[in-house]
């Protein structure tokens, strides 16, 4: 039987479990967070849709009650704060880095085999956190980030060309945020390179509203963004349960790919049964090398930050 856990049941959470029900990705859905009654609340609701939307797929709750996620292939970690006014991204790092630390040693306890999504932020330091926790070989760690940060590129591509986003492919590169590294040069619509069909500054501009995409939404609706966070989510549970091996860009620890060392990026990477089959490596012109060592340097920041909260 194929089973999926999904910690935390906020907007994310409860979207990804949603999904992977309506899709009918695994057979069992556990949902599980903190506060009293709310995982129960949605599970029980995303059930309660199964014969309307006609699907299968059972959805259980839990109140920080791991056991039920006993022998889960995959789960998804979705637990954090969200960043409040005063707050800095140091204090966000600490006490989302503690939350992820806690959860990933639940999850491993009852799980040993599991391969784990973090979905949780600052997304990249917090794979950093779950894969040092876990202690789980890299290729069974990893972040999401890169799908939603494409799909958002894609959406404002095929928006500006009147067109189905079905048809537009697209890889960015680097960390989650205002260093990701989009890469133009391999966006296609229909397999047509879409540098001939946008001219270079709408496509910059394009660029520049993908890399602050999760900012439009919060000034927009006064918080975090859910419905393609946890489709993103539930699409990379999909190719991993299905073994469909697809190419995704996704945050992984490098370990001298495209010769960076420890270091949690965003990465194209082919994604089956057994969590990261392979790393992609791309041949990058010097400016895309300059703008992912741009990346990295920002990562390596975070990263640092976390190893001295760890050593308090």
């Amino acid at each position: 039987m194929t089973k999926v856990t999904v910690v935390g049941a906020g907007n994310v959470g409860a979207t990804c479990a949603d999904v992977l029900a309506y899709r009918e990705i695994a057979e069992e859905i556990v949902l599980v967070d903190i506060k009293e009654g709310v995982a129960e609340g949605k599970a029980l609701d995303i059930w309660q849709k199964a014969p309307i939307n006609v699907y299968d797929s059972r959805t259980v709750g839990s109140t920080n009650d791991y056991t039920k996620t006993a022998d889960s292939d995959v789960v998804v970690i979705t637990s954090g704060l969200p960043r409040k006014p005063g707050m800095t991204r140091d204090d966000l790092i600490e006490t989302n880095a503690g939350i992820v630390k806690s959860v990933t040693e639940q999850v491993v306890k009852h799980s040993p085999n599991a391969i784990i999504i973090v979905v949780s932020n600052p997304l990249d330091v917090m794979t950093y956190q779950a894969h040092i926790t876990s202690k789980l070989p890299k290729t069974k760690v990893m972040g999401m980030a890169g799908i939603l940060d494409t799909a958002r590129y894609r959406a404002f591509i095929a928006e500006e060309l009147n067109i189905s986003p079905k048809e537009i492919q697209a890889i960015l590169m680097g960390g989650h945020g205002d260093t990701m590294v989009p890469l133009p040069r391999y966006t296609t619509v229909a397999g047509i390179p879409v540098t001939e069909l946008i001219e270079k500054s709408k496509l910059d501009a394009i660029i520049e509203r993908t890399k602050f995409g999760g900012g439009e939404l919060v000034k927009l609706m006064g918080t975090s963004a859910w419905y393609a966070p946890g489709s993103a989510a539930a699409q990379m549970v999909e190719s991993i349960v299905k073994n469909q091996k697809r190419v995704f860009p996704v945050c992984i620890k490098l370990d001298g790919e495209y010769g960076i060392d420890d270091c949690y990026l965003g990465v194209p990477v082919i994604l089956g049964k057994n969590g990261i089959e392979k790393v992609l490596e791309l041949e990058l012109n010097k400016e895309e090398k300059d703008l992912l060592e741009e990346s990295r340097n920002h990562v390596k920041e975070v990263m640092s930050v976390l190893d001295k909260i760890s050593q308090k």
